[in-house]
């Protein structure tokens, strides 16, 4: 709905309130320590890319933020280049330079952000909680090592988004348009305009295009960016796992020392049936011990104290077991008891204890020979876990000492595997068919981080199943694909843009003529073959957003033109040009549907609301003054380009 408000009215309105508070957000993880660079000058060889007010925007910051969010999209797309996302990450700077001169307001006007209140913040992250749901330390260092901050870096960034939520919340909450200016644009969406069409296809007019080999060179010459290959390496892979350590086992002497070491656990022991009522008063626990000992069953001493049967079975017990459950002191008073005695009361932390017995049952201890096979299988585990280990540290002490990717794992004796040539996805250009081994797909990312010069290194698999040696065997830079190996491609790209140009210059022709006042099915007679006869549509504006797929660029069109003139628009599916001339316009009126005004006030809030914090931060920037070091913004750009 307001898109049609906006294409209609031609206005720019601002970035979503919503981006642009996530979109500085992600910016602002690259923030870096800004005394660092707090005593150099503006373009003065500190590497600054803008000012506002006191604070800087540095070439590490915006160099920072774009590396954090090309590592975020590759996480989707293993192929994504700087250049790839220049059109999302074009603001990117922009959004710095906001935060930058939202910061320096703050602090113009004293705007002071607690400890505490950062503190509140970071707790509130889900990624800092533990399995309780509480602030955990160990949560808190794992989230910082995920996301590569320290502790000093998202205090930062919480204060700064903190400073925001203050400063633009205010501006653009609860923001209202009129009825009055409502009711216009609810008109406008009930407008009705009725047009008439053709489509000229451009499949007819590839009809006896044959390309020379010049114009095949000459097309691949101009479109050479279309034809890149991504990078492609060779990798070097040596898979360590349980396998190179299956003849390690325990001795004997090991089994028995295991054996002695954990006597206790394959020692006999004793287990009670244990009936528990625990109260907070001993008047209560008398009475149900009273209740006990004369002959009533436990459950019906304990029902008046509002106990049910489930609240007093505890079930097998050994010592251990009910000294954790109910303390030392009633663990000890109930298994001095014979089978059938009350015990108790007896006071513990959590109230007064009674205990009636209800069986008293021993089991067997295990001789080292009925636990040898359990100890063997948990020995060799572990043993066979420590050698794996054992060898990947000596493959990094190798590494480490100059010894080369296939001497370290000769001297390993693990067998290395050149992959073909592959792409960051895994995947071979010259076979199709072939895919990187999942259990070889963790080397991939290390894979392509490394440079020819760089040690191999040793990536971990998951579910301790062992490691992987990777190195890197050979590199073939991104460029275009040679035109002898894609030549039926460049002939079918050639061919289709030649008909492409044919079919256009036959829409324009068709679209001058009727705005000549030519009528439309002449028109399209003229044009010949690959022309579709004259259809007639129309629609309310208000239609606009949930048009067909087929027919919603030209209805797009049709509402942008004024009564009697035609234009020709591409089908965005690629079936060639439409020729579209609005024949009648019919106003709307919205003056009798309260609803439909609702509805645009409630859809405009949004925009407006944007469009105010939008201001503000311009009012901001002049307030605090921001300066744009445009040369050392080139080079930076420059450097990112170079580096993908």
């Amino acid at each position: 709905m307001l898109s049609s408000f906006r294409r209609l009215t031609k206005s720019k309105v601002g970035t979503a309130l919503l981006v642009l508070f996530l979109l500085a957000i992600v910016a602002s993880f690259a923030l870096a320590d800004m005394s660092s660079i707090g005593g150099n000058a503006f373009g003065a060889g500190g590497g600054n890319l803008a000012k506002a007010g006191d604070e800087r925007v540095s070439e590490r910051d915006y160099s920072t933020a774009m590396e954090r969010i090309l590592s975020n999209a590759r996480q989707q797309n293993p192929e994504a280049t700087y250049a790839s996302l220049a059109k999302e990450t074009a603001s990117v700077l922009d959004q710095l330079i906001d935060d930058a001169a939202l910061k320096a307001f703050g602090s113009d006007h004293e705007l002071v952000v607690s400890r505490k209140l950062v503190d509140g913040e970071i707790t509130s992250l889900p990624s800092t909680r533990g399995l309780d749901g509480k602030f955990s330390e160990q949560a808190y260092a794992q989230f910082l090592a995920q996301q590569r901050l320290s502790d000093v870096q998202v205090r930062r960034l919480l204060e700064a988004d903190l400073v925001r939520r203050v400063l633009l919340s205010p501006v653009a909450a609860n923001a209202t348009v009129p009825v009055g200016v409502a009711t216009q644009y609810a008109s406008m969406l009930l407008e009705q305009r009725q047009g008439e069409l053709v489509l000229v296809l451009t499949e007819p007019f590839a009809a006896g295009l044959a390309p020379t080999a010049g114009d095949l060179q000459a097309y691949y010459d101009q479109n050479r960016q279309r034809y890149m290959v991504p990078e492609q390496r060779v990798l070097r892979i040596a898979s360590i796992g349980p396998e190179q350590v299956a003849a390690v086992a325990p001795t004997e002497q090991d089994i028995a020392a295991y054996y002695t070491a954990n006597r206790a656990s394959y020692a006999g022991k004793e287990v009670r049936i244990i009936s528990q009522a625990v109260v907070a008063a001993k008047p209560a626990a008398d009475a149900i011990a009273a209740r006990a000992r004369s002959g009533a069953s436990f459950v019906a001493a304990a029902a008046p104290a509002g106990l049910s049967a489930e609240d007093i079975s505890v079930g097998p017990q050994t010592r251990a077991q009910f000294t954790s459950l109910a303390g030392d002191k009633v663990a000890a008073a109930t298994f001095a008891a014979a089978t059938g005695a009350i015990v108790g009361p007896v006071q513990s932390d959590l109230g007064w204890h009674v205990i009636r017995i209800d069986q008293v049952r021993g089991e067997a201890g295990r001789s080292l020979t009925d636990a040898r096979a359990e100890i063997i299988t948990k020995l060799t585990a572990e043993k066979r876990k420590e050698a794996l280990v054992d060898m990947v540290t000596r493959i990094e002490d190798s590494i480490g000492d100059g010894a080369s990717l296939a001497e370290a794992a000769a001297s390993a004796k693990v067998a290395l595997v050149d992959t073909p040539l592959i792409s960051g996805a895994g995947t071979d250009r010259a076979n199709p068919a072939y895919r990187l081994p999942d259990a070889l797909a963790p080397a991939l990312k290390s894979g392509f981080e490394l440079t020819l010069d760089d040690d191999p290194v040793v990536e971990t698999l998951p579910n301790d199943s062992g490691y992987l040696l990777v190195g890197v065997g050979r590199i073939v830079p991104a460029s275009p694909a040679p035109l002898a190996q894609i030549k039926p491609q460049v002939a079918a790209d050639w061919t289709r843009k030649k008909a492409s140009d044919r079919a256009r210059a036959v829409a324009s022709q068709i679209a001058a003529q009727t705005a000549r006042g030519v009528a439309m099915a002449e028109a399209a007679r003229q044009g010949g073959k690959g022309v579709s006869p004259v259809q007639p549509f129309g629609a309310r504006r208000i239609q606009l957003s949930k048009a067909p797929a087929d027919i919603a660029a030209p209805l797009r069109i049709l509402f942008s033109l004024a009564q009697g003139k035609s234009r020709m628009v591409a089908d965005p599916q690629g079936r060639g040009f439409f020729v579209v001339r609005a024949v009648s316009i019919t106003a709307g009126n919205a003056s009798t549907q309260p609803a439909l005004i609702g509805q645009v006030q409630a859809s405009f809030r949004d925009s407006v609301s944007q469009e105010l914090a939008r201001q503000f931060v311009a009012a901001v920037r002049a307030d605090v003054g921001v300066a744009r070091n445009e040369k050392a913004i080139a080079a930076a750009k420059a450097r990112l380009n170079g580096s993908n």
